[in-house]
């Protein structure tokens, strides 16, 4: 598409971002729960929420006990310590009633070394000399994905419909 064509919305304009770590938003650490501070977001000006990303971590390579966010496993799942699928579908509906936008922090030059992905397809992950998938700086918790396979784009476009399709 060329950039001429491309229309950046007029809402983002003047907007008020903010960009929402649910883990520590609350004492609880959920969707649930964060979507009782929508009020009080929407209150404070605040026009759309950036979400972190929300997807089960990793856990092959993690660093720490919980994991990097960015470390994807599952495009189209739930990070279970954040709650469920109905739980994000809660929290959306909530934010569109006090209409307010959700951004969703989508990770797509990279996947965790244990995702859905490079297990079932060896072929959508780079891979070295020895076969194992690779790996920038010391992120070893990161399998960097093969965007010259036309059937990795299409799951990738696939799994961002996902979510765009929820609302």
């Amino acid at each position: 598409m060329k950039s001429d064509t491309m229309k950046h919305p007029a809402w983002a304009y003047d907007a008020v971002l903010y960009e929402m770590n649910v883990r520590q938003l609350t004492p609880e650490g959920t969707l649930e729960a964060a979507a009782g501070k929508l009020e009080f977001l929407r209150g404070a000006g605040v026009d759309a929420v950036w979400l972190m990303p929300i997807h089960p971590i990793g856990e092959a390579g993690r660093k720490g006990a919980l994991g990097s966010y960015y470390s994807i496993r599952d495009y189209c799942a739930v990070n279970p310590e954040l709650g469920t699928l109905r739980d994000f579908d809660a929290f959306l509906k909530r934010a569109h009633e006090l209409d307010m936008k959700v951004i969703l922090d989508w990770v797509a030059n990279h996947t965790s070394p244990d995702s859905k992905w490079a297990q079932e397809h060896k072929d959508w992950h780079l891979r070295d000399s020895l076969g194992n998938t690779v790996v920038e700086y010391d992120w070893t918790d990161i399998a960097k994905l093969n965007y010259e396979n036309r059937d990795m784009r299409r799951a990738m476009t696939d799994a961002m419909h996902f979510w765009v399709d929820r609302g």
